[in-house]
């Protein structure tokens, strides 16, 4: 068998600068750890507590920790703002470092509303700057491998997607989540959205259903089931739950792509005594390579942090060729209309079609 086309994007050119904005768990967990990996540059960072921004940058050998989001995104040494923020404060940044020629990476969710997102897309056609967003499961080795089987037509036609998960998830231990009304969906399963588009394309419509769970310390829901209905007879499905208090070898994350001639499964390592976790794994059997038996490929990687490498990697790429990145707040728009779907429908118990989002 071929080997597999999984690892993220990583530019022969790597003088392209970066300045991160924020200095939370995932900048030193994921963002940095990436960056070093992949011999990004990182040039700047900045954050409110600044003796965070500065024990980042000794761990992480950063010349300058500056005292303001301005002072970074006008920084002579930067070339791409990394927003490592909340959904609600990245417009105003996003619109700070576009006037000032920045190209930007921005985390997920986007934004706080559709409409925000929207502005933000306009921006960077108004300043002509690229922006993507930090939707990175898409370049987890797991998700990577499998559009790499697909695409090969090892699979057939795809027939239906599912992932699911029954962990323990301490939202809690993130304030800014504590308060929020839409948790789950907006913070988690936006991932596993994406991740499903990716691969089989953007679905006509949305039906969810959230919940929570008896005496949890957090406002939002925290136990999802969403069914997505693609064209044709493609259908998908996400069941999430962050509630599971009893054993660690209880926990799954798990995959399941199926096609008309196979199958690809397996399981998603972040989330196995996340943020430490494992590297994936990936099974799949195919008709058309060998019917019945099982190919085992050897995936090296995990989601946190080196799909963070894609991308960052992907936005300088695109850069540096003047070309849209796959990543682009353009295309992220198609995600979060399957979120706010999501919520409408959760909040009408219907259908809801992404038309229906604008």
């Amino acid at each position: 068998m071929d080997i597999l086309s999984y690892k993220p994007p990583i530019p022969e050119d790597k003088s392209l600068r970066i300045g991160i904005v924020g200095a939370g768990e995932i900048v030193r967990e994921a963002h940095l750890p990436a960056y070093q990996k992949a011999g990004f540059k990182v040039v700047a960072i900045y954050n409110r507590t600044r003796s965070r921004a500065e024990e980042l940058a000794e761990k992480f050998d950063i010349p300058y920790v500056l005292d303001s989001i301005e002072e970074l995104v006008n920084h002579p040494e930067v070339d791409i703002v990394d927003i490592a923020l909340t959904a609600e404060m990245q417009l105003s940044v996003v619109e700070l470092a576009a006037k000032a020629k920045k190209h930007i990476l921005c985390q997920k969710p986007l934004a706080d509303t559709f409409e925000n997102a929207k502005k933000i897309v306009d921006i960077g056609k108004k300043y002509n700057v690229k922006i993507a967003v930090n939707q990175q499961m898409r370049w987890a080795p797991s998700i990577r491998a499998a559009s790499d089987i697909i695409s090969r037509g090892w699979i057939g036609e795809l027939v239906s997607a599912s992932i699911q998960v029954n962990v323990l998830t301490q939202f809690e231990n993130w304030p800014f989540l504590k308060e929020i009304d839409t948790l789950e969906i907006m913070y988690h399963s936006i991932h596993y959205m994406d991740s499903i588009r990716f691969l089989y394309g953007t679905p006509e419509y949305i039906y969810a259903d959230g919940a929570r769970f008896p005496g949890q310390n957090v406002k939002g829901e925290t136990r999802t089931m969403i069914h997505m209905k693609f064209p044709g007879e493609v259908r998908g499905l996400i069941y999430d739950t962050h509630n599971n208090q009893f054993t660690q070898d209880d926990w799954y994350a798990v995959y399941r792509f199926e096609g008309t001639e196979g199958v690809i499964k397996g399981e998603n390592g972040a989330l196995y005594n996340y943020p430490i976790g494992r590297e994936d794994s990936l099974t799949f059997t195919s008709n058309i390579l060998q019917k019945g038996t099982w190919i085992n490929p050897k995936l090296e990687g995990k989601w946190f942090p080196d799909a963070f490498i894609g991308t960052m990697g992907e936005l300088m790429n695109a850069i540096l060729n003047d070309s849209q990145p796959e990543n682009s707040a353009e295309d992220n728009l198609k995600t979060l209309q399957m979120v706010y779907a999501s919520y409408q429908s959760m909040k009408e118990n219907r259908p809801v079609y992404l038309e229906e989002i604008n």
